[in-house]
This record gives C-alpha cells, structure tokens and sequence, in this order.
C-alpha cells in the first residue's frame, strides 16, 4: 500500500485534475458533437436511421478495443505514457474525419477515434485515483469526470452557431484542435505514485486479465460488467439520438439544438452534486440513486407530448446520468490493487462499450421499423434498473478505503 507523499500535494493534485479533465473535455467535445454531426450527415448524405446509427456504433466498437487494449498495456508500461499516447489517436483521428467525403471513409476514422478514446477514459481515472489521498478520492475522480460536462456543453454552442452557418466539418476542426494543447500539457505529467513504487512487480498482459477473474475479484468484475454494460448501452443509445429524437418530435434541426444545449446545462449540477455527496454517503448510493433517477427520467422523456415534459425530462435525464457516470469511474478502479488496477477498469470500460455498440443500433433498426420512441427509452429504462440490481446486490462499499 502506497502513501502519498507531501509532493502530491493539493496543488499537484489540483494541476494533476486540471491537465487530465482537459483532455476529458474535449474528448467529451468530440462526442458530443458527433451526435449533432450525426444529425447533419443525415441531411447532407441523405442517410438512412441505419447508417445514422452505425456511425455511433462504430465509435464505440473502437472505444471496446482501446478499453480492452490500452488499458491491459497501461498496466505494463505506466499510466502517463497511455494517456499520452491515447489521446495522440484520438486528435489526428478526429481532426482528419472532417475531411472525408464518403461514410465509409469517415466510419474508419471514427473507428481510431473510438480507440483512442476508450483507451484513455478508465487509465485517466486509475491514474487520477492512484495520485490523490484515500478520504478525496472519490471527489476528485467524480470532478475529473464532470470536465466531460463542459466539453459536451461546448460542443452544444459550436453545434448550435457553428453547424448551421459554417458545416459539420468546420465543427469537427475546432473540436480536434484544443485536444493537441492537452497533449503538450501532459508531458510534463508524473505517473502515478502507486505504479511508479509496483512498476517491478508487473505481469504479462495475459496474466493480469486472468487476475481480474480470480476468485478474489471475480464478484466485482462480474458487478463492473453489468453495470458498465448497462449504463453505457443507455447512455449511447439516448445521448447520441438525442437531437435525432428531438426532430422525430417534430422540432427543427436548430431548434433540437436549442433545447439539448438546455439539457446538457444539467450535466454540470449532476456532476457537483455527486462530487459533494460520493464521500458522505458512499459510492453504492449515488450509482443506485443516480440511475434510478436516470430510468425514470428515460421513462417519461420517451413519452412526453409537450414541451414543457419533455425539457424538464431532458434535464433531469442529462443530471442523473452523468452524475452516475462520475460515482461509476469512482467506484472501479477501487475494485482491484495496482498490478491489475489498469486491467480491470480497461477490461470494465470495454464491456461496458459492448454496450455503447449495440445502443445506437438498437436505436436506428426500433426507428427504422417504426417502433415508438417511448418504447425505446423504455428499453433503456429497465436495462439501467438491471445496473442498479447488480451494484445493490453485487457491488461492495469502498469509500475512503485505502488502494491495495
């Protein structure tokens, strides 16, 4: 067990959340603007609900393989160099998919994009849960997830002034190009403390995998799975049609943008108020409570016929949500010690990105065969309440503990 020295102090801890939550933010820019582009490619490539949705699913199938991938090799050869490395992927990939002119061109480098992303997402919380004290971890790694707030909330205005006057393609530029500052601002990042003082007692790669399912572990990985699986599979299915949803309502392409730019404002409270409360009450209760709150509100967004529901809806929907995500990146790494701690939150993030494959093609076929879109949500309702079973009923409490 590692003690953090005074060097890891609040000011290195707070540089260290600084540099990693910006390159959340605009890995979360990235994101969330593919499902404005998504909207717009419609448009301009004429494409059909099932093509709208490969373009998530491929996202996301990458996502699996640099979870599954990075994640086992962060492991092996410290945190800092994936996180470099991952994000590296992720800029040139997004950066060039603005210039391509045919879907299958573009689906490629979504692909890239994908990986790079789900690489980096589950070693930056390691790597942020290894470098601060046992009694604020669960806060710093909830506030390091809320910079995915902001990125999502930029790409909400560039979508909603940039989309429409200038093309998804100028959009696509100006989310790519801050993600290279981040990547100048990550050389000088130290590794983690906890893999830096174990770095001599690594495995092999197929040696940690087969760790996480030891019988020491294997209740908590089979936890981690359902629960990854779940939240993601609803996350991706709801979030990246969401300004889809909004004109199958009947809004305009730019008024859908209005209203989720509204909605992902949301994000933000969510966020700081799991942060507030994760070291009073546990990681169990906010991820049980926040997904409750995100199944409800799936249930009556899906359903509303007004207006009025279907914003306030929206916002809890957006507020819940993503205060789960923060308590969940909170609560894995926590699971397992640091020989396998990479491993295991990668091995999670990629089971759980099965799931952000599988969402938006459910989505497109269920819109594709003229399926209500209240019963669609209502999908993804009972799945995040399978989630919340697994965390009661599986899930162990590991607030304020020290990291083995």
């Amino acid at each position: 067990m590692v003690k953090l020295t005074k060097s890891h102090s609040t000011i290195s801890r707070n540089k260290l959340l600084g540099i990693a939550g910006l390159g959340w933010a605009f890995d979360a820019m990235d994101v969330g603007i593919l499902s404005f582009v998504i909207a717009a490619l419609a448009i301009d490539w004429n494409l059909t609900p099932s093509e709208m949705g490969w373009i998530g699913s491929i996202n996301s199938i990458g996502m699996v393989v640099g979870a599954l991938v990075f994640g086992s090799i962060a492991d092996k050869i410290g945190r800092k160099n994936v996180f470099m490395l991952t994000l590296i992927i992720f800029s040139l990939a997004s950066g060039l998919s603005a210039f391509t002119t045919t879907l299958v061109a573009f689906m490629i480098l979504r692909f890239f994009v994908g990986a790079g992303l789900g690489g980096e997402l589950p070693v930056a919380s390691t790597l942020v849960s290894e470098s601060v004290e046992a009694k604020e971890r669960g806060r710093v790694v909830v506030l390091l997830e809320s910079f995915w707030a902001v990125g999502w909330l930029v790409a909400a205005l560039i979508s909603y002034f940039v989309i429409p006057e200038y093309g998804w393609r100028v959009a696509l530029i100006l989310t790519a190009l801050p993600a290279f500052y981040a990547i100048y601002l990550r050389l000088k990042l130290p590794d983690s403390p906890q893999f830096s003082a174990k770095k001599e007692l690594t495995q092999s790669i197929g040696q940690n995998m087969r760790n996480v399912w030891s019988k020491k572990y294997a209740k908590a990985t089979i936890m981690l799975w359902v629960v990854w699986f779940m939240v993601v599979f609803s996350y991706y299915g709801m979030f990246l049609w969401l300004p889809s949803v909004m004109v199958m309502k009947g809004f305009s392409l730019i008024k859908s943008f209005e209203y989720v730019l509204i909605m992902t404002i949301a994000q933000l409270p969510g966020y700081f108020s799991a942060a507030w409360i994760i070291e009073k009450v546990g990681r169990k209760f906010v991820l049980a409570t926040y997904l409750l709150g995100t199944a409800l509100s799936a249930l009556i967004f899906g359903n509303a016929d007004t207006t009025v529901v279907l914003l306030i809806s929206g916002i809890f929907l957006s507020f819940f949500n993503l205060g789960a995500w923060g308590a969940l990146y909170a609560y894995t790494p926590e699971q397992y010690p640091t020989i396998i701690r990479a491993t295991g939150t990668g091995m999670a993030a990629a089971a759980g990105r099965v799931g952000g494959v599988l969402g938006p093609l459910l989505v497109g076929s269920l819109v594709a065969a003229k399926i209500d879109i209240g019963i669609v949500f209502g999908i993804f309702c009972i799945a995040i309440v399978i989630g919340v079973l697994a965390v009661i009923f599986l899930g162990k409490e590991t607030k304020q503990i020290e990291l083995e």
